[in-house]
C-alpha cells in the first residue's frame, strides 16, 4: 500500500454514506459515487443497480487524472469540476480533496447550479469526515505482552 493511500474506517463511511444521501436528496440526484484517485470505488448511493460503478470509477479517477495534465498544459495547476451533459442523463464529477472525486449523475428534474451548490457542500462535509483523527485501532482485549511475543516469533520464523 502506497504511502498516501486512502484509508477509510466504518465509523467514517456512515458519516460519508450519510453526507452523499443528503447530496442526492437536496439536489434531487438520481445517484452520486465516491471514488479514490486510484480508481477503487469508495461508496456509491442512489439508483446505481443498472451502471458497472466498478468501470466508471476508473473511469472517472483516468478522467481527472488526464484533465490534470490538460490544465497544466494550459498553464492552471489543476481544473476541479467536469460536467457531461447528455440527452437525458447528466454527470458533475468534482475534487473533493486530494484523493476523493466525487461524481454525481442526475437528469433534467434538477439544474447544474442545484447540483454544484450540494456538491461544494457534500465535499464540505466529506472533508471533515476525512480529517477526523482516525479512531482508536487498539484492541482492548489484545495483551501487550502477547504482542510482543507474537511479533517476535513472526520475525523469528521469517528472518531465519
Amino acid at each position: 500500500m502506497s504511502e498516501d493511500s486512502l484509508i477509510v474506517y466504518e465509523q467514517q463511511m456512515v458519516k460519508i454514506d450519510s453526507a452523499i444521501r443528503w447530496l442526492i436528496k437536496k439536489a434531487e440526484a438520481k445517484c452520486a459515487l465516491l471514488v479514490d484517485k486510484d480508481g477503487h470505488l469508495i461508496t456509491r448511493q442512489g439508483f446505481t443497480q443498472t451502471l458497472d460503478t466498478t468501470a466508471l470509477a476508473a473511469l472517472l479517477a483516468g478522467s481527472f487524472a488526464s484533465t490534470r495534465e490538460i490544465a497544466r498544459l494550459v498553464g492552471e495547476p489543476e481544473f476541479s469540476v467536469l460536467f457531461h451533459q447528455g440527452k437525458k442523463d447528466h454527470i458533475h464529477i468534482s475534487l473533493v480533496n486530494d484523493q476523493t472525486i466525487l461524481a454525481v449523475i442526475f437528469d433534467d428534474r434538477t439544474t447544474i447550479g442545484m447540483v454544484r451548490l450540494y456538491c461544494r457542500e457534500a465535499s464540505e462535509k466529506l472533508n471533515d469526515v476525512f480529517s477526523e483523527p482516525p479512531p482508536d485501532t487498539d484492541h482492548p482485549g489484545l495483551d501487550v505482552d502477547f504482542a510482543r511475543t507474537a511479533e517476535s516469533r513472526i520475525d523469528d520464523v521469517f528472518s531465519g
